[in-house]
Order: structure tokens, then C-alpha cells, then sequence
């Protein structure tokens, strides 16, 4: 069953916004998904990040989405629930970063 698992969550679709509260209080959007939203409640639960909001569901799935999902999932691996640490996603300057503020502001946020 776990091997299952690993398969339907190997390529992630985001669809969502999510506002993510720092330990030490600062913020920062991320576009995100329903598993990585529950990764990022159990991070809080265990301590290693402050709180987390779900600030806009069923985003648009635009280009700047697909650019910006490609690269998460090119860039990062997805954590099982056992992770002892919260690994925020970079947005390096250029296409990405552009991709995820067309994204906020297609959505209305920031």
C-alpha cells in the first residue's frame, strides 16, 4: 500500500494558496496543495512552524501555475510523514518568482 502511495503522489498538482507563519512570526505565501497543506498542520503540530492558512482554494491552473509546479516538482521531494524538518520552497528570482507573483495577484493576494 505504501509503495501505492508513493506513485499517486510522485508528480504534485498545486491548487491552492496557503499563508505560512514562520516560528519567528514572519509570513509567506506558498501554492501549495491538500497533501502539502496536511504536511505543513503536522509541522506545526510538531513545533517547527507557527500556523498555517489555506487563504484560496482551486486556484486557476494557469501557465504561471505550470511553471511554477514543474519546478517544485523537478526541485523537491514531497515529505513522508515522518520529516523532522520544514523545507520552504525557494522561489529564485526570474521565472519562478515571477510565476508565483502572477499567481498572487491572479488570485488577489499580497
Amino acid at each position: 500500500m505504501k509503495e501505492q502511495f508513493k506513485l499517486i503522489t510522485k508528480y504534485q498538482n498545486l491548487n491552492l494558496i496557503e499563508q505560512i507563519t514562520r516560528l519567528d512570526g514572519t509570513k509567506y505565501y506558498e501554492i501549495a496543495n491538500i497533501f502539502m497543506n496536511g504536511r505543513a498542520e503536522l509541522a506545526v503540530i510538531r513545533g517547527l512552524l507557527k500556523e498555517v492558512r489555506i487563504l484560496q482554494l482551486n486556484i486557476a491552473h494557469s501557465t504561471a501555475v505550470d511553471v511554477y509546479e514543474k519546478y517544485i516538482n523537478e526541485t523537491y521531494d514531497f515529505p513522508e510523514e515522518d520529516f523532522t524538518e520544514w523545507v520552504e520552497w525557494q522561489k529564485p528570482e526570474g521565472k519562478i518568482s515571477d510565476a508565483v507573483k502572477e499567481i498572487l495577484k491572479a488570485n488577489h493576494i499580497g
